[in-house]
């Protein structure tokens, strides 16, 4: 039986996949356009990360060979937020996540790549049925294929910057990287701002609008910071298989949570939800066949 511990930590991983699920929606809440988003909110996690490095005395020096490959990363983060929360407005919150479920496929033949290991075939296989979800949902929903296309790229490149993060994680303290990769990624956005204001013939949105500062503060805070946190904290007691499963659950708490929240606006095809249903059985599919296929390696 799992005890009472276990269970606690069990419930607060789904709490977490929960929060992560909403960032979405907090994105349609915010009124503020996706790059003014994404700064505020890396802004904002990296003076949180700072204040919980300081509390807990974290060492803040990196050297400087390792300090830019993390920089790296947070410019991959940086544009990973904003074609995420980009997808999300110009589509909804429902299709926005129907993209990003694919992000553990990606990260099957990403990760492979470039640490250097055989793909799989049934990765492959997996990785063509997302495939045919995706094309479900291009069929029948063609007034969102904008928004499913970035959510899609939005999807690859949080796959990449996983696999590199892995690598880190295993040199650096998670709050290090957080900090650096936060910062670079709210000066990324930064840069962008004026480039492209200046393309697009727009102004850029520095002004927060009723709620926004809560909602803000909500994401940097509570979805960037806490669940990070906490994240790590159940890294260490709960099984690696158990806490990538749960993590494939977020589009499914999303597209929920976006449907309760948004009602009618949300509501879209049956055929966008077959599409989605296809990606989300590949998705739950792949972390139950990798572990047969290590335990079966175990046992020959």
């Amino acid at each position: 039986m799992i005890s009472t511990t276990a269970a606690k930590d069990y419930l607060l991983l789904h709490f977490i996949v929960l929060i992560w699920g909403g960032t979405a929606i907090l994105g349609l809440l915010i009124s503020l356009p996706s790059l003014e988003l994404v700064f505020y909110r890396t802004l904002l996690a990296t003076g949180g990360v700072a204040i919980v490095m300081a509390v807990k005395k974290v060492p803040l020096v990196v050297a400087p060979k390792e300090l830019l490959q993390i920089v790296g990363v947070g410019v991959l983060i940086s544009l990973h937020w904003i074609l995420f929360f980009w997808s999300a407005k110009v589509s909804t919150a429902s299709v926005c996540l129907a993209g990003m479920a694919t992000t553990s496929l990606w990260t099957a033949f990403i990760d492979p790549l470039v640490n250097k290991k055989a793909v799989k075939l049934y990765e492959v296989a997996l990785g063509l049925l997302v495939i045919s979800g995706l094309a479900v949902i291009f069929q029948f929903e063609s007034g969102y294929i904008l928004g499913l296309v970035m959510a899609v790229g939005s999807a690859f490149l949080s796959a990449l910057f996983s696999v590199f993060n892995g690598r880190l994680t295993q040199r650096h303290s998670p709050y290090q990287i957080t900090l650096y990769e936060m910062g670079a990624a709210s000066l990324v956005a930064l840069v962008f701002l004026p480039i492209y204001a200046y393309f697009n013939e727009s102004t850029i949105q520095w002004a927060w609008k009723g709620d926004d500062w809560f909602w803000l503060l909500i994401l940097g805070g509570v979805c960037t910071v806490y669940a990070f946190s906490v994240s790590v904290e159940l890294m260490k007691r709960l099984p690696v298989f158990s806490i990538n499963l749960t993590i494939n659950l977020e589009p499914v708490y999303g597209i929920i949570l976006a449907v309760v929240i948004f009602g009618e606006k949300e509501k879209m095809t049956d055929q966008f939800y077959l599409g989605t249903g296809i990606i989300l059985i590949s998705v739950l599919m792949y972390p139950v066949l990798n572990y047969w296929n290590k335990k079966r390696k175990l046992v020959s």
